[in-house]
């Protein structure tokens, strides 16, 4: 089979119906342009148009996963064998009981299977109150990520570099595709250079500061806060926090506790008003202890938002960084109020990276180059397949 040629595959992903959860908007930007690509995409989920399952409800755990933006699918054979009929893939996009229930009826359907890894492990743990203390618990849900979906298939798409090391640790051996889940075009400058000229010239104007992605513990917001509690140039700063999740109430607490007399806004915004939100955003501020990749990153550089991202082992999002000035070590708040300081302080350097960031990830992130990369590992995908061979073959 060659590059160029156009499949029929099948997303399958418990949940299609938020943009506003990372996972879900990716499949769809991907289903997007692989159709603009000439290929077919079925959409096989909760809240898929064609192919639409239903809400599977799990006491307490659908209730910490909704807060996460997040729902379970009911696994119906009758739904999958109508949805894989005639397809020549099926990408899965989680290891849980959805997926699986997928993962088997494709076999029983002789279609080849890939799968992305999308969910952290570290980010159930860091929500999960005291079961992130015991020992080995990470390492544990690694394993059981594979023995579910991830020893039984041939190919895995992973985000970043990170992702991949990551999984090679734990012993992960299926082929890995590292590939951006990249972002939209329409998250650009616009005409955010023009009005910066006029900008940087008034006198008492507000730097704009950033956060954008879920609001949950990982994710350490309130290292933002006391960060910005500590500023020299607290009153010359302007915060939003976008995003909805179970630390939201927090967060507002302790903003209005930390950051009394500064503009603040902490709260969801549409998917469709963040690009015109990023436009605005001087600095775009990203914490987070646990990533394997962050979009909501991506997407603020690509709109002209000079980043400042937290150092951290378990988060790829350290390594966009172009200059010593947009990292700090993780859940350091001194170090963070430091770097915004220095940004502030430094108005013509701020204008500089603002360029560079925004043309650097126009060059290296794109989501067609994604797109095409993804279609190629499902057409790799689709000519390795060999009729009957068992994918513990490769274990």
């Amino acid at each position: 089979m060659r590059d160029h040629d156009r499949l029929t595959l099948a997303l399958v992903l418990d949940s299609f119906g938020n943009r506003g959860n990372g996972t879900s908007n990716s499949a769809i930007q991907y289903a997007q342009g692989l159709e603009a690509l000439g290929h077919r995409v079925r959409l096989v989920g909760v809240g898929s148009a064609d192919y639409p399952a239903r809400v599977h409800r799990i006491p307490l755990v659908s209730a910490v996963a909704a807060r996460q933006q997040m729902s379970f699918a009911c696994a119906d054979p009758d739904l999958f064998r109508r949805a894989f009929a005639g397809v020549d893939l099926v990408h899965i996009y989680a290891p849980f009981a959805f997926g699986r229930a997928a993962l088997s009826q494709a076999r029983s359907m002789g279609i080849p299977v890939t799968a992305g890894f999308h969910i952290q492990p570290e980010n159930i743990t860091y929500s999960s109150g005291p079961l992130r203390y015991l020992p080995g618990v990470d390492a544990a849900i690694y394993r059981l990520f594979r023995f579910w979906l991830y020893d039984h298939v041939r190919h895995i798409h992973v985000p970043t570099q990170l992702t991949a090391d990551l999984l090679r640790s734990h012993g992960y051996k299926a082929c890995l595709h590292v590939i951006s889940n990249g972002y939209q075009p329409r998250f650009n400058p616009g005409d955010r250079y023009e009005r910066d000229r006029y900008e940087r010239q008034r006198s008492g104007r507000l730097i704009q500061v950033v956060a954008s992605g879920r609001l949950a513990r990982e994710k350490d917001h309130l290292t933002l806060i006391r960060a910005l509690a500590l500023c020299r140039n607290r009153r010359r700063i302007r915060l939003t926090i976008a995003g909805t999740g179970p630390m939201e109430h927090r967060l507002k607490v302790e903003a209005a506790r930390q950051l009394d007399g500064m503009q603040v806004s902490i709260g969801f915004h549409q998917n469709a008003t963040m690009p015109d939100l990023l436009r605005q955003a001087d600095l775009l501020v990203h914490p987070s202890i646990a990533d394997l990749e962050s979009v909501s990153v991506l997407e603020g550089m690509a709109c002209g938002a000079v980043p400042v991202i937290a150092r951290s082992i378990l988060s790829a999002a350290g390594h966009f960084a172009l200059t010593q000035h947009s990292l700090f070590p993780v859940g350091k708040a001194q170090a963070l109020a430091s770097q915004i300081d220095w940004w502030v302080d430094h108005p013509d350097a701020l204008a500089v990276w603002s360029s560079r960031y925004a043309e650097h990830t126009k060059e290296h992130y794109s989501l067609d180059a994604s797109v095409k990369a993804f279609a190629h590992m499902a057409v790799q995908a689709v000519s390795d397949q060999e009729p009957g061979r068992m994918q513990s073959d490769l274990t």
